[in-house]
């Protein structure tokens, strides 16, 4: 089974060329073997991966981008499934291969169980995230609003928060500044 890395070799996309690069050289680290079929020199290969690539994975103009990664005739993926598998510890299952002894790969009993695993513990950690950045944000709402009876009540600007304000903000508080200097200049003129 000889593992097919469709590339362009002429790509004037530093993208293109830095995903390429970073696919074969993985590939070459790990002792992987494979052929680079470049797309850009030769219209059979482009021909072929473009034919190749299933429907579902071609981007919206339906010219999928290199690189393309194949087993033989089996499509394995694009760079973002092979990034994907590379950060799950997948990517022998992801590429068709079976594992070397000694890899965190051959220690899992089945690659498909856990890889539904590594999704759901994504899924709940996307949701602590978002449990996260709700408290996040409550905590900043209450900074703000902290931030605002301060301000009223004349204190210095150092008290206000360590958060940088955004321009609307930095705005008012110029524009508070301004009346209270008013307002000062107008009470020392009276007395």
């Amino acid at each position: 089974m000889v593992i097919k890395v469709f590339v362009a070799t002429s790509s004037g996309s530093t993208a293109i060329k830095k995903k390429q690069q970073e696919v074969v050289g993985f590939l070459e680290a790990n002792k992987i073997d494979f052929q680079q079929m470049d797309i850009a020199g030769d219209e059979d290969n482009r021909k072929w991966m473009r034919e190749n690539v299933p429907g579902e994975k071609k981007p919206q103009n339906g010219i999928p981008l290199p690189p393309q990664i194949f087993n033989e005739e089996r499509y394995c993926g694009d760079f973002e499934s092979f990034f994907s598998a590379k950060e799950e510890n997948i990517i022998y299952s992801f590429l068709g291969l079976a594992p070397p002894p000694g890899t965190k790969e051959t220690e899992k009993s089945d690659g498909t169980e856990e890889k539904s695993d590594a999704t759901e513990e994504k899924s709940e950690g996307a949701e602590d995230k978002s449990d996260s950045k709700d408290e996040k944000s409550d905590a900043t709402d209450e900074a703000e609003a902290h931030t605002e009876d301060k301000a009223g009540e004349g204190a210095p600007e150092e008290a206000h928060s360590d958060q940088t304000p955004s321009e609307g903000q930095q705005e008012e508080e110029e524009k508070q500044r301004e009346g209270e200097e008013k307002e000062e200049v107008e009470e020392q003129e009276e007395s």
